[in-house]
C-alpha cells in the first residue's frame, strides 16, 4: 500500500476518534476532537500533495480518498447539527450534506458512461472543501452560542453558497448526458 493511500486509510480511521472524543466528558473534549479533526483534514492535502509528488497516484486513492472527505465531512456536521441543536445549523449542514449525496451519485453514472472527466473536481469545489474544514473545525472546538461559533457559522453558510455553485456546475457540465437519458 502505497503512502499516500495509507494516509486516507488513517483520515477515515480518524471519524470515530472524533465522534469518541466530541462526546467523552473531560474538559477541552471539543478542542481535542477539533483538533483529531483538522489533522484528519490536513491529511487530505497531504495524501493529494504526495501522490502527485511521489508519482503514487492508484485508482484506489482516486476512489477513498473522496469518500473518506464526504464520510469525514458529513459526520462530523452530524455531530454539530445534535450538538449545537440549531436550524440555523441544520439548514446549511443538510443541504451540504445533500449536495455530496447528489455530486456522489452523478460521478458514479457519469464514471458508468465513461465521463467521470467531464465532472472533475474544480477550484470552486477545492475552495468548498477547503472552506467546509475550516468552519466544522472552528464550530467542532466550540459550545453554541459562542462569538467564535458564529464565526463558524458565518464560515459555513459561505461555504454552502461554494457548495450550491459547485453543484451547479457539475450538473451543467453533465446535463448533455443528463437530457440524453431522459
Amino acid at each position: 500500500m502505497k503512502l499516500p493511500n495509507i494516509l486516507t486509510a488513517l483520515r477515515i480511521a480518524c471519524i470515530p476518534l472524533v465522534v469518541l472524543v466530541y462526546y467523552l466528558p473531560f474538559a477541552d473534549h471539543l478542542y481535542y476532537a477539533a483538533g483529531i479533526f483538522a489533522l484528519a483534514a490536513w491529511t487530505d492535502w497531504l495524501d493529494g500533495y504526495l501522490a502527485r509528488k511521489l508519482n503514487q497516484s492508484t485508482a484506489f486513492g482516486a476512489f477513498l480518498d473522496p469518500v473518506a472527505d464526504k464520510l469525514m465531512v458529513c459526520v462530523a456536521l452530524g455531530l454539530l447539527i445534535e450538538g449545537h441543536s440549531s436550524w440555523l445549523l441544520t439548514i446549511p449542514a443538510l443541504i451540504i450534506i445533500g449536495r455530496e449525496i447528489v455530486i456522489s451519485a452523478l460521478r458514479e453514472w457519469m464514471a458508468e458512461l465513461g465521463k467521470r472527466a467531464s465532472i472533475a473536481v474544480s477550484m470552486i469545489g477545492k475552495a468548498k472543501t477547503s472552506l467546509q474544514m475550516l468552519s466544522i473545525f472552528i464550530l467542532l472546538s466550540q459550545t453554541p452560542d459562542t462569538t467564535t461559533a458564529y464565526v463558524g457559522l458565518v464560515l459555513l453558510y459561505i461555504s454552502v453558497v461554494l457548495t450550491i455553485w459547485s453543484m451547479v456546475q457539475y450538473l451543467k457540465a453533465a446535463w448533455p448526458d443528463l437530457k440524453s437519458g431522459m
